[in-house]
């Protein structure tokens, strides 16, 4: 699914509960961009209205850090001390970093299984700028990255203002959501393949593979041989019979005599599937409008899970 995926993370930084509700505080930017060595980086902006000794502390104090990070942290405050990160319901540390850098109180950066998150605390009048650049291989689960920190960044500013800090997530998946459209990771890719064209998208959904082959199917559970049933078409691309089925993961039909549709669900980031969607076909398969075609079917789709 991709090149260098963060095993060691298998959910999205909320995923302990510790984040609370974003909607009154909105992280003030967020963009992605490509990383020196070729992986992608989340940067993401937060102005809060503390001094930086005390953002600081924040970051980098285990016991405040367990109120707002997505896990207990123990470190080793210093250039290339050890890190260990224990998520709730683990006896031990599940996971194992670095610290990369130490610059109290402007700048605290460690490695995260693969990934490396890098906490930067700039001067703003009487508060701080916090600004984080999360490094990771995984393109596609770029918005859960995002969502994620969004709720635990507006956490720590909670905590920093001696207010409560709520157990919540981004439940109904608006704000992941929100985050796929800004970065443009709604789009599909087209190529030429060997004696033959292929489209294929990747997004990752805010439900479980069971609740999406549910709202696929809508009752009609495809069976090989049969017309596959009309959650798994999109407008003006043809459907012929069911060719092959593992529900809820995969399902593959044919649209042509040379051209198959297959539908993927596994697994991703946060607390939903990961969706592959490949359509193949002959050299003069027309792959803009099964772009379109299939991109609007797919927002659809994830309209519908914010939804459930």
């Amino acid at each position: 699914m991709n090149t260098d995926p963060p095993h060691e993370i298998p959910q999205d930084p909320t995923a302990s509960g510790r984040a609370s509700d974003p909607t009154p505080d909105p992280v003030s930017d967020a963009a992605l961009f490509a990383s020196a060595d070729g992986r992608t980086s989340l940067r993401m902006e937060r102005r809060l209205a503390h001094p930086p000794e005390k953002v600081w502390a924040a970051l980098t104090d285990p016991v405040a850090l367990a109120r707002w990070f997505p896990s207990e942290v123990a470190v080793d405050l210093v250039p290339g001390g050890a890190m260990g990160f224990r998520f709730p319901g683990d006896a031990a540390p599940g996971m194992t970093g670095t610290v990369t850098d130490v610059d109290k109180p402007r700048l605290f950066a460690f490695t995260w299984g693969r990934d490396h998150l890098s906490w930067t605390i700039t001067p703003d009048g009487e508060g701080s700028l916090l600004t984080l650049v999360h490094t990771f291989g995984d393109r596609p689960g770029a918005a859960s990255f995002a969502s994620g920190w969004h709720l635990c960044i507006t956490a720590l500013d909670r905590l920093l203002g001696g207010g409560p800090v709520e157990t919540a997530h981004d439940r109904s998946g608006e704000l992941h959501e929100s985050y796929v459209k800004r970065f443009g990771l709604d789009g599909g890719t087209a190529e030429r393949t060997e004696g033959g064209s292929r489209i294929r998208f990747e997004r990752q959904l805010v439900r479980p593979a069971e609740t999406v082959w549910a709202v696929l199917s809508a009752g009609i559970e495809p069976v090989a041989g049969l017309p596959v049933p009309e959650g798994f078409t999109a407008e003006k691309v043809p459907a012929g019979p069911v060719a092959e089925v593992r529900a809820p993961n995969s399902l593959t039909y044919t649209w042509q005599p040379r051209g198959t549709v297959t539908w993927e669900l596994g697994k991703g980031t946060g607390h939903g599937a990961r969706l592959v969607l490949v359509q193949t076909g002959p050299e003069d398969f027309d792959t803009d409008a099964a772009l379109a075609a299939w991109r609007t079917r797919i927002d659809r789709l994830a309209e519908e899970l914010v939804r459930t």
